[in-house]
């Protein structure tokens, strides 16, 4: 008895915390349906190293365009492990200008690469969410 009721209290807050993210979601959504709000245009969403050296440049760049009308202001850009690690401009992106996001990703460590870097900003699409992808190889 005490099992059931167990999960039928995990089903209850689950529920809830789902909820509770669909009314963050659609509170967000809503502040950006402004027309002239800025949008966020990537050249690329991925990066793929291909095969690389361990120990070998693990430098790439994601180039954006503020394709809006105001100026497009990138909050926070975080990726999904400390091996990978992102620089991006904290000044405004005005419309009509392009800008980079920089990616160091730590090339010391043997296998594949699949991490995702989260675009937050003032866009009416936000988050975007870019990836990485390769195999990182001892030798050639």
């Amino acid at each position: 008895m005490k099992i059931v009721k167990l999960i039928i209290i995990s089903l209850a807050i689950l529920i809830g915390i789902n909820e509770i993210k669909a009314q963050v979601v659609n509170s967000v959504s809503s502040l950006n349906d402004d027309s002239d709000a800025p949008e966020i245009f990537f050249e690329k969403k991925v990066h793929d190293y291909g095969d690389i050296k361990k120990g070998s440049d693990g430098t790439c760049e994601f180039i954006f365009i503020n394709t809006g009308k105001e100026p497009l202001i990138l909050s926070n850009v975080q990726s999904s492990c400390g091996c990978t690690v992102p620089t991006w401009p904290k000044e405004p992106v005005l419309a009509g200008k392009s800008a980079v996001i920089k990616v160091v990703y730590d090339t010391k460590r043997i296998g594949i690469i699949s991490k995702t870097i989260t675009v937050t900003s003032n866009a009416k699409t936000s988050p975007i969410v870019l990836s990485i992808k390769g195999v990182i190889r001892d030798k050639y």
